[in-house]
């Protein structure tokens, strides 16, 4: 019955009274990009930004980003949930209320936030609720958790655009993407990290709309 009920709750966030505990100590993660070698954790350099995007399986979206000029460095973690510093394990369970993000340190002189979150509206279906396609649970739905206000404005604004947009292709469906400030992070194992680096042949299941988002 545990097990029965444990996925039932997949696609419903916990309270917070019903959240896993967690603990109050990091789990270990990778030190530096595999890709870039720099430094995954902060302090970051001064002229960097950063955001949190949620958009299913973290695995293909940390590799869309690592891959833009002007990114600084990616990771791959937990957020937007009740459980402090949880595990994979844990989070699958649909009991820590975290969705999987990816770290996006930036330069903004390089790249606009409107060009990363183009690429985020565009590169995964914003309207499917607590799901990515075939990957279903609290930890597959959509996210964008932001830094500042000026960030929360702009990520408002593309929602809007966007949907427009879908509705003008006759896509149908309204975007779900939770969109707030953001909390703590918790970065996920080392294995997760620049996963598809190491496995070039992984799993990757990001499947856009179809549907361009304009920007400026």
């Amino acid at each position: 019955m545990f097990l029965i009920d444990m996925f039932n709750k997949k696609t419903t966030m916990p309270t917070p009274d019903s959240a896993l505990p967690g603990r109050p100590d990091p789990i270990p993660t990778a030190q530096t990009h595999f890709v870039n070698g720099r430094p995954l954790k902060e302090p970051y350099p001064d002229n960097t930004r950063s955001i949190l995007l949620g958009l299913g399986c973290f695995w293909g979206a940390e590799r869309l980003y690592w891959q833009i000029p002007g990114v600084w460095v990616t990771a791959v973690g937990y957020a937007g949930g009740y459980t402090p510093n949880p595990t994979y394990q844990e989070t699958t369970t649909g009991l820590t209320g975290h969705t999987e993000v990816v770290r996006v340190v930036f330069d903004p002189q390089v790249v606009s936030l409107e060009e990363l979150l183009r690429v985020f509206f565009e590169q995964h279906d914003p309207t499917q609720g607590m799901r990515q396609g075939n990957d279903i649970g609290t930890t597959y739905r959509s996210a964008i958790y932001t830094s500042d206000d000026d960030q929360l404005e702009t990520a408002l604004k593309l929602r809007n655009q966007y949907q427009s947009a879908l509705d003008a292709a006759g896509h149908g469906g309204k975007i779900t993407t939770e969109i707030a400030p953001a909390g703590p992070f918790y970065f996920a194992e080392p294995y997760h990290q620049q996963y598809l680096a190491k496995n070039p042949d992984g799993y990757c299941g990001l499947r856009g709309t179809g549907v361009a988002c304009a920007t400026g």
